[in-house]
């Protein structure tokens, strides 16, 4: 989703590790990352980097700060191990360059209308920060919390957050958690909970930018891309729902069948440039079966292919229209144009406002729960 309009971002940063530039002892993730440059500290709670690798030699590195995927190797059709997942080389990279990067996405992913809901009866107003609405949970989302992190296993990491009645305009004190696990099919599987003192709205996602070409300097256009959706949700100029559920036949968002995504992104279409792109909400077909693919997306350079499995009833795609080539990633790499493509499971963006829509309400004595799944696989 689009590059946030970002106040300031308040986190105090004191580095524990060795920092940038200079050279560290301690050993190097399969992905190339320094661990101690991801010991810190940020608003006085210590961040680390976790390591997670399948017994096919699959790595994950996450980070508790904005309980953020960091790095994924997998191997492509010639065996070689890519990194396709977008981010950076340090904590500090992660607090002075703000971005959505591999994020845990919360209270609630996507945006609501004009930062505005009620609940009950009471009316709420959230930070506004992106074209007139709140967006990912406003100023200082998920995405800037230290989460508390515990290895479970070797393939196995959770990440927990207090999130406190009243933060970023949310009420209810909400504990939340999401454990990441490896499996030995290549999948990344993401389990979300959460529990509420007080009625309240959640829709956590996870917000990884994929590169399945593990080349950033290179755009998706040749990727094709894959929606089990028969419909979409259209968005006006500043990127809202309209409360419509629009059907994607004879248009640019039919995405039943593969598509090459160059081949539609650009075309003459009031969506399209609503969006700068494609930057929308798919309604599934799958109504929440973990077993039937949701979307998915290949690159026939690498023939890697990722498959997503979610328990959710949407999934807001979005092409990377705001990187720019401004932002300097790992290995000092410059992220450029629609360098990659997100895969953001969901409820539907503004559902709060839209009754008629999947509840996001969560009550006292009630379990918030989501799964999606990201599989790797190798088409020769």
């Amino acid at each position: 989703m689009k590059k946030i309009m970002f106040a300031s971002l308040v986190a105090s940063v004191c580095l524990m590790g060795c920092a940038d530039g200079q050279k560290s002892d301690s050993k190097l993730t399969e992905s190339g990352l320094d661990p101690q440059k991801f010991e810190s500290q940020v608003d006085g709670k210590a961040t680390k980097l976790f390591v997670l690798k399948n017994k096919n030699n699959m790595e994950v590195c996450v980070t508790n700060f904005g309980g953020r995927i960091v790095s994924v190797m997998v191997p492509d059709k010639d065996g070689v191990m890519r990194d396709v997942v977008l981010g950076f080389d340090s904590i500090q990279d992660y607090v002075t360059k703000p971005s959505d990067f591999g994020a845990t996405i919360g209270r609630y992913a996507n945006r609501i209308n004009k930062g505005k809901f009620s609940l009950d009866g009471v009316d709420y107003q959230l930070p506004i920060n992106n074209y007139g609405h709140c967006l990912h949970g406003g100023l200082k989302g998920f995405q800037y919390a230290v989460f508390d992190g515990t290895q479970l296993s070797d393939q196995s990491v959770k990440l927990t957050y207090l999130s406190k009645d009243m933060e970023e305009g949310f009420p209810g004190n909400l504990t939340c958690s999401v454990t990441m696990t490896l499996t030995d099919d290549n999948a990344i599987r993401l389990d979300y909970e959460a529990e509420t003192d007080k009625p309240t709205i959640i829709n956590m996602t996870n917000h990884s930018y994929f590169n399945l070409d593990g080349d950033p300097s290179v755009n998706n256009s040749n990727y094709q891309l894959m929606i089990n959706a028969d419909n979409y949700t259209p968005v006006d100029s500043t990127f809202m729902t309209t409360g419509e559920i629009l059907s994607v036949a004879d248009t640019p968002m039919d995405f039943r069948t593969p598509v090459e995504i160059g081949t539609v992104i650009d075309q003459d279409f009031e969506q399209l440039k609503n969006g700068h792109g494609i930057d929308h909400n798919w309604v599934l077909n799958t109504k929440g079966d973990l077993n039937t693919v949701c979307a998915s997306l290949y690159s026939p350079k690498t023939g890697i292919k990722l498959d997503v499995y979610t328990s959710e009833p949407g999934v807001q795609i979005y092409t990377g229209n705001f990187l720019d080539g401004t932002l300097t990633g790992k290995k000092q790499i410059k992220y450029d144009f629609r360098a990659s493509v997100c895969l953001e499971t969901q409820k539907y963006p503004d559902t709060p406002n839209k009754p008629e829509w999947p509840s996001c309400v969560l009550r006292p004595g009630e379990k918030y729960t989501s799964q999606t799944v990201f599989k790797f696989s190798v088409e020769k």
